[in-house]
């Protein structure tokens, strides 16, 4: 009971405090997942967002890299 209760707690303030950082300026993309993912370790709706956020940021990361790849060939 102690376990899940700290886990909530730790992986609750972290996610709330990313998804705070959405609208101010901050790291979301940083303490949103590692909240999710001390979620996911007791709760599977966690697991679930935490699986959607990183298809995310993977196509976020993916999109990037093709704008950089074309600044470069067109320079």
């Amino acid at each position: 009971m102690l376990r899940k209760t700290l886990i909530t707690i730790a992986g609750g303030v972290l996610t709330i405090a990313g998804a705070a950082l959405i609208i101010l300026p901050g790291p979301a993309w940083l303490l949103l997942p590692i909240g999710l993912a001390i979620l996911s370790m007791e709760y599977p709706w966690a697991k679930v967002w935490l699986r959607k956020s990183q298809r995310q940021l993977n196509a976020s990361a993916a999109w990037l890299d093709r704008k950089i790849l074309l600044r470069k060939m067109k320079s």
